[in-house]
């Protein structure tokens, strides 16, 4: 199994950042859904803009019901790995907002953003838990967005798949060179004091 310890962050951060990547590789353990909801807490925690908390999840656990349309909704190249997860969480936002005081919906213009943040703190709970995630832009929106029922103003923006990492020797010759942690740019590639610099 693929580790992350190899992983040298440039400042003291916990470890829990620094551990958490995106296998493609897993086993054959389910997961209960008191564990993915314990998941899903974590991400109603995050912060938004007004505390409009735009983001829903909407999930499905393999060898359910609802799991073969979940995958379908997959491009077809996630499809091929993202089977074996343990299950698929479908992220929605709702686009459109009641600022405080006003009674009129708006464009919600940081709902990816809100709901990214939301994402990611799922993403990091579950490295906590010991599970692996890989979230993915790889799919049919408007399939999803039909497949999920979502109301007006609703969009699906990712999927993350949840589940115990396994051997990479158990994904196809092609994916396998691809199952390692990816490295970062230096933090002085991307953090700048008193403005942007190129390059």
């Amino acid at each position: 199994m693929t580790t992350a310890e190899n992983r040298l962050a440039s400042a003291s951060v916990n470890r829990l950042f620094v551990d958490r990547w995106s296998p493609r590789s897993f086993t054959e353990q389910q997961i209960t859904e008191e564990e993915l909801l314990a998941l899903l807490e974590a991400g109603r925690w995050a912060p938004s803009a007004y505390n409009s908390q735009p983001w829903r999840f909407v999930y499905a656990r393999r060898d359910t019901p609802a799991w073969a349309s979940f995958l379908s909704w997959l491009i077809p190249f996630n499809q091929s790995w993202a089977g074996n997860a343990a299950a698929l969480i479908y992220v929605v936002a709702n686009t459109k907002m009641v600022p405080p005081g006003a009674t009129d919906p708006v464009d919600a213009k940081l709902h990816a953003y809100d709901s990214g943040a939301a994402a990611v703190q799922v993403m990091l709970q579950a490295t906590h838990n010991g599970w692996a995630t890989h979230a993915m832009s790889g799919l049919d929106v408007a399939a999803a967005n039909s497949g999920l029922g979502l109301p007006e103003n609703y969009v699906t923006l990712a999927a993350i798949a949840v589940g115990k990492q396994g051997l990479k020797e158990s994904l196809p010759d092609y994916l396998q060179p691809r199952e390692a942690p990816s490295d970062r740019l230096t933090l002085d590639q991307i953090a700048f004091e008193g403005g942007f610099k190129a390059g």
